[in-house]
């Protein structure tokens, strides 16, 4: 029987402790808990204080120790490579713990720092793993990332040893990273004792006498290492994101709270069986590649499938239903951005029908908002469930979701749908930072969750538990800051229209970016959009609107601008006072497809501003420019 979702909500805050000790039982634990929540320094709350475990365990060798090592653990597809690579639980088991002796054998020990910097290889996924075995905390740096910011990550974490390879691979291009860690060691204070590099065949990376290893000479060497069991509270990972004064903020993600949260996640927020095909298409270096490519599906007991390639162009917008249905996957995760750039270039959806999808029920989108066109799109394309879903790299998992393993719930383009069980979400007065005043349902404000947030969740950040605090639990006491923006229905909907930044205030009225994006997103002409905030003289903010425009439209520009401007003015009203749209050949985005807002916002309005380092094509930012001088932005005067 299928459990109810409004009971398990409930019972998940009324009896947070029995809930998560009942879910902690599907980890092995090598000692078992004291206490499931340490509530004894708040606003900081631990889970599973006393346990220990190892989380490398838990995502390989009990498979095989009960006997399931021969089912595929993961499945390597790089289209850029034209390689198909699977490997059993056994297998990667094996490849892990000679990685994790090469480690071993290089000095690291049990709370040590191990910087990977590296593209979709499956040496990858084995690096986070052994770390894991041997009780070492890794650092994912996505691969190709600046000199610099790489730099600002090797200081703060300060790994004993870097893990990379000699280079990634776009659609048409090979990116060398040796290059690129080179200036970043040279330009780091703290220097780390080794790298170890793996050599792939497209491109050779030259290496340093005394400093760098190569991979396939360590690997042939060494002896491999047994798990090392570690406290639940020790940090697994560090996981870096971008912080407002420059300095990066690291995540940290334990090692107890986060085994238990994702497998509980794979069965009753997925849906998903253990020996089920899963397929993410992300990367390591996001918290979505942590999560549901390396580490929830292996702890759970699934296939998953790891993808070296684009959503188009590796060879065209059919990419994903090649792997769906070559894999026989159950259940698919990506980003909204990637499902725009697919119906950007097949609108009909005639690649998807050439590919046998019967094994294939639900799609996930995370990452940013999903817009209700595109969900529509999706759903008739592909005739399963389309579920958006709200999470954040410091929450490590869903926040909000239809989730699929609990009675259904209703369905409402738009929203996130409900709050998942362990989450307390609540909708708190933006402008009112430090009484926490909630709001009554419909009216859109911060988006906050209520202490103490459950396991997997970021305890702190690394060595830094004052700017934790100060970053996230200071503006409204006893909640945790999310810095997004919406509102709750009467029935539960949960509805995340932007960033709190982005509610703008047109002559003193709050509006949501977010609902002007739905708008124009519905034009049948649009395939993706942004709305920012920029300044008037007159009226404090006013909204501008720039849209990309699907394949194969051919009418005017200025044609198709009139029309969206009009559109919003009729579905949102005058107060939106939407008086300017702008097609525009793309927008920029970063890595992981989420569309830089505030640095248009910041070029609009004439303000300096920082190229963020996880842009996917900093040239865009110069064609954006030049596109806003044409309609007269920044403004004069």
């Amino acid at each position: 029987m299928i459990p109810s979702y409004a009971e398990t909500y409930r019972r998940s805050l009324d009896r947070r402790e029995e809930f998560w000790a009942e879910a902690a039982e599907a980890i092995d634990w090598e000692r078992r808990w004291d206490r499931v929540l340490d509530d004894a320094a708040p606003p900081l709350y631990r889970w599973f204080s006393g346990a220990r475990l190892n989380t490398c365990w838990n995502a390989l060798d009990r498979h095989v120790a009960a006997g399931r090592g021969e089912r595929n653990a993961l499945i390597w597809d790089s289209p850029v490579t034209g390689t198909i690579r699977p490997f059993t639980y056994r297998q990667l088991r094996d490849e892990t713990a000679r990685f994790a002796g090469v480690l071993a054998g290089l000095g690291v020990a049990s709370g040590d720092r191990v910087l990977i910097y590296m593209p979709m290889v499956p040496e990858a996924a084995m690096a986070m793993l052994a770390c894991a075995r041997i009780g070492a905390i890794h650092s994912v740096v996505f691969g190709g990332f600046a000199a610099h910011e790489l730099a600002t990550r090797i200081d703060d974490a300060k790994p004993k040893v870097i893990v990379t390879a000699s280079c990634g691979i776009e659609i048409n291009r090979v990116v060398p990273y040796k290059p690129l860690l080179d200036a970043a060691i040279e330009e780091a204070t703290a220097k780390p004792l080794a790298c170890v590099v793996l050599q792939r065949p497209m491109c050779e990376a030259t290496l340093v006498r005394g400093r760098d290893r190569d991979w396939d000479e360590l690997m042939a060497a060494a002896t491999p290492a047994d798990c090392v069991p570690v406290s639940a509270m020790d940090p697994l990972y560090i996981l870096y994101t971008s912080g407002t004064t420059g300095i990066p903020k690291g995540v940290v993600r334990d090692n107890g709270g986060h085994a238990v949260a994702l497998s509980w996640s794979m069965r009753y927020v997925y849906g998903v069986q253990p020996d089920e095909v899963w397929f993410t298409a992300s990367d390591i270096g996001w918290v979505v590649g942590h999560s549901y490519i390396v580490y929830a599906p292996l702890i759970y007991g699934c296939t998953s499938v790891m993808y070296e390639g684009k959503p188009v162009g590796t060879p065209d917008a059919g990419a994903f239903w090649r792997v769906i249905a070559q894999h026989r996957v159950a259940a698919f995760f990506t980003a909204p951005t990637a499902f725009r750039a697919i119906k950007r270039e097949d609108p009909d959806g005639r690649l998807i029908r050439t590919y046998e999808l019967s094994r294939f029920r639900a799609l996930f989108l995370a990452g940013e908002r999903a817009d209700p066109p595109t969900v529509a799109w999706a759903e008739e394309q592909l005739k399963v469930p389309v579920i958006d879903h709200w999470w954040q790299t410091e929450t490590g998992w869903p926040i909000a979701a239809n989730c699929q393993g609990l009675s259904p719930m209703p369905v409402k383009h738009g929203s996130c749908s409900f709050a998942v069980p362990g989450w307390d979400v609540r909708v708190l007065d933006a402008a009112a930072e430090g009484d926490a005043r909630e709001l009554k349902p419909g009216e859109i404000g911060a988006i906050a969750l209520k202490l103490p947030l459950p396991p997997g969740a970021l305890p702190t950040l690394w060595q830094a538990d004052a700017r934790y605090i100060g970053s996230y639990l200071s503006a409204y006491p006893g909640y945790y800051q999310t810095g997004d923006a919406g509102f709750i229905e009467p029935d539960g909907h949960l509805y995340v229209m932007t960033r709190t930044d982005d509610i703008i205030n047109v002559a003193g009225h709050r509006l949501s970016t977010g609902g002007m994006e739905e708008v124009l997103a519905a034009h049948p002409d649009v395939a993706e959009c942004a709305v920012m905030g920029v300044a008037d003289a007159l009226k404090g903010q006013v909204p501008l609107g720039l849209i990309v425009l699907k394949a194969g439209v051919n009418r005017r520009a200025d044609e198709i601008e009139r029309e969206a401007v009009a559109l919003v003015r009729e579905r949102i009203g005058p107060v939106a006072s939407f008086k300017a749209a702008l097609v525009v050949d793309r927008l920029p985005k970063t890595r992981s497809g989420k569309i830089l807002r505030g640095t248009m916002r910041r070029i609009a309005d004439g303000e300096d501003y920082r190229v963020p380092a996880t842009i996917d094509d900093p040239a865009i930012l110069g064609e954006i420019t030049a596109a806003l001088a044409r309609i007269g932005y920044p403004a004069q005067g």
